[in-house]
């Protein structure tokens, strides 16, 4: 059970850190309205054909299977930890802006450990959907590094 605590707070705090260097506070969120109004033509666009200093919003649904309860940390955004009774699932709206249209923004969630039919700890299943289309799953628990995707 260390094991799995342990690798599940290793996930836990490289995902803080990947959203911490990915994503900024409301000093850019500013400066990407700034540079938005001030150059609305720029050539630069999207695989989607939208030019950059544009905006899209995309539904990202977290879904984590099993019985009892456990932890989950997710990241949209903002970063949460929650104690949830299992099965679990959160939708919320995620502003997808300038960069991010090209490069995407991460999502991700750890699910914490339940009791396999085994009775063993395992990571508890998760799955993203993203504008209801799956795009992430930990395999049924078997990846202990939850779900990970970048949203553009």
């Amino acid at each position: 059970m260390r094991r799995t605590v342990t690798g599940i707070a290793l996930v836990a705090a490289t995902a803080v850190l990947l959203t911490g260097c990915g994503s900024g506070g409301g000093g850019k969120a500013e400066a990407g309205k700034k540079d938005a109004s001030k150059a609305p033509s720029q050539a630069a666009s999207t695989p989607a054909g939208k030019p950059a200093g544009e905006e899209a919003t995309r539904e990202v649904t977290f879904e984590v299977q099993g019985q009892g309860s456990t932890q989950v940390f997710w990241t949209a955004g903002t970063s949460k930890t929650e104690q949830v009774k299992l099965p679990w699932n959160k939708t919320v709206q995620l502003a997808v802006k300038g960069a991010e249209l090209k490069v995407g923004s991460l999502v991700s969630i750890v699910p914490g450990s339940v009791s396999g039919s085994d009775g063993r700890l395992r990571p508890a299943p998760c799955v993203i959907k993203v504008d209801g289309k799956q795009v992430a799953d930990n395999e049924e628990g078997k990846s202990i590094a939850g779900c990970k995707y970048l949203v553009k």
